[in-house]
C-alpha cells in the first residue's frame, strides 16, 4: 500500500511465527497473447487451486476463474500487437488469493460504466463488479518495464453479512 503508515506493536520471534499454510505462494507463468489461451489460462489456474487444495469457497472460485478470463481476454484483444506474451500471477495467502494478468500495452484502460446500448467494452466493469461484492480489491497498475498488471484480490470466504 503506496502512501499508508502501518504501526508495529511488538514483534514476533521468527522461530515463533506461525508457518505458511501447504496452499500459500506465489506461481507466475506466460502464455501467447492468442485466443486459446483464454480457456488454456483459466483450467491452469482451476487446477492450480485444486491441486494445491486452496479452501476457497464456491462461488469465490467461480467470480475468480471469471475474472481470470476477462483479464486475459482483455489483454489478448487489445494489447497482443505490442505484447505477444502475458505475463500471469497467482498469489495465496492464509486467507485471500490475487490473480494478475501483465501485458507490455502502455495503455491502462478503466473500468467503464454500463452503457445497455453497447455490446462489449464491459469487462473491467465485470471484474470490479464481482471483486466488489466478494469482499476483495482490484486495480492497474504500470510495470517499470512500461506495460501494465491488472490484478484483482479475492477473500477466500465471502464476507459476513
Amino acid at each position: 500500500m503506496v502512501g499508508t503508515v502501518m504501526e508495529v506493536r511488538g514483534r514476533i520471534a521468527q522461530d515463533q511465527a506461525p508457518a505458511p499454510g501447504p496452499y500459500e505462494g506465489v506461481w507466475r507463468f506466460t502464455a501467447a497473447a492468442v485466443d486459446a489461451s483464454v480457456p488454456q489460462v483459466r483450467r491452469g489456474v482451476r487446477t492450480l487451486v485444486a491441486d494445491l487444495r486452496v479452501p476457497i469457497d464456491e462461488d469465490i472460485l467461480h467470480g475468480l476463474l471469471l475474472i481470470v478470463s476477462e483479464l486475459v481476454t482483455n489483454a489478448v484483444k487489445h494489447a497482443a500487437v505490442l505484447s505477444p506474451e502475458l505475463g500471469v500471477e497467482v498469489a495465496v495467502g492464509a486467507d485471500w488469493i490475487r490473480v494478475a494478468v501483465e501485458d507490455q500495452h502502455p495503455y491502462r484502460p478503466k473500468a467503464l460504466e454500463t452503457d445497455h446500448g453497447r455490446t462489449g467494452g464491459r469487462g473491467l466493469l465485470l471484474v470490479k463488479t464481482i471483486t466488489t461484492e466478494a469482499g476483495g480489491s482490484c486495480d492497474v497498475a504500470q510495470t517499470a518495464t512500461g506495460g501494465k498488471v491488472i490484478w484483482a484480490a479475492l477473500p477466500l470466504r465471502p464476507p459476513a453479512r
